[in-house]
């Protein structure tokens, strides 16, 4: 090999020896690999890009599965990387092998399944499709399989939250109640990965709008009646009433409505019920609900009210 300066330089490589079966094996089984790393090793050091690093030969028994677990791909990205139509491939063929793509602070990567549309991903992102379309640079709305689109990470800003501090007996769902919200925004408002919550903990919650510590809303849903949700909270059709200045008991569906806070969430049992899986359905534990209603065992009867 020679470089500039006119003096030819040799190189020496030794992959092992043919006389020992394992070497002979290895080399057998390795000699492409070892060859193209020579030659990245000799362009690297005389200066030269290697324009071959990202592309593939195609060898005989190569599939585009084997190619990509190889290279840690996808088929679909591979595919969508060559504009190949099917999965056939030629001895010979060259592939570009797709680089993984460097990803933004506050974006992550979603790759374009089989009948994904821009509207799709962006209604999914709760985004618009002219958001995708200046996010990812894209000239036009049509998507190809295995394309990678940028999708903004939602950044929280804290100031449009109250602060709570977890209190002994409190579960996500109480305080979802109390705040008028789910489990599931808690957990995504506080990046939380299961529903365990520790005595002190700070969460994140909707910040409150015509409510005291005295009363937290709910809102009507179909099906609904002043009885079942007096039933529900443990308080009485005339409290809500009195409470949300109703002179009549019909409600709307979306009609919100104050609730006293220290009522008690109760639960009427059904068959197949246990304490594990009352439990697990609201976000508390057996050894609560034995507490709050002052069971000694875990055995429970068709039609028993317990307190949640």
């Amino acid at each position: 090999m020679q470089r500039n300066t006119g003096i030819t330089e040799p190189i020496t490589v030794e992959y092992g020896f043919l006389d020992t079966e394992a070497d002979a094996e290895k080399l057998k089984n390795n000699y492409i690999d070892y060859a193209e790393a020579v030659v990245r090793a000799v362009l690297q050091y005389i200066g030269y890009t290697d324009t071959t690093k990202n592309t593939y030969t195609v060898q005989k028994g190569d599939s585009l599965w084997s190619i990509a677990k190889k290279y840690n791909t996808t088929v679909e990205e591979l595919k969508a990387a060559n504009n190949l139509s099917s999965n056939l491939l030629s001895v010979g063929q060259i592939l570009k092998i797709p680089t993984a793509q460097e990803v933004p602070e506050n974006y992550t990567i979603y790759t374009v399944q089989k009948g994904d549309t821009l509207y799709k991903i962006a209604n999914e992102y709760n985004l618009t499709v002219d958001d995708l379309i200046e996010y990812n640079n894209l000239s036009s709305t049509n998507l190809s399989i295995g394309q990678k689109i940028l999708i903004p990470n939602e950044i929280i800003n804290e100031s449009e939250y109250d602060t709570y501090i977890v209190k002994a007996g409190d579960s996500l769902y109480r305080i979802a109640i109390n705040y008028n919200t789910t489990v599931d925004n808690l957990m995504d408002i506080n990046n939380l990965s299961s529903n365990l919550l520790s005595i002190g903990q700070k969460l994140l919650v909707p910040k409150t709008t015509n409510q005291t510590p005295d009363n937290f809303n709910y809102v009507v849903k179909l099906g609904d009646t002043l009885y079942s949700i007096a039933n529900k909270y443990n308080t009485t059709v005339d409290e809500i009433k009195k409470l949300n200045n109703l002179t009549s008991n019909l409600l709307n569906v979306g009609q919100t409505l104050k609730i006293p806070s220290s009522s008690e969430v109760t639960y009427v049992v059904k068959s197949g019920d246990n304490l594990y899986s009352i439990a697990n359905k609201y976000n508390t534990t057996v050894d609560e609900i034995k507490r709050k209603n002052n069971l000694t065992s875990n055995l429970l009867s068709i039609g028993q009210v317990l307190v949640i």
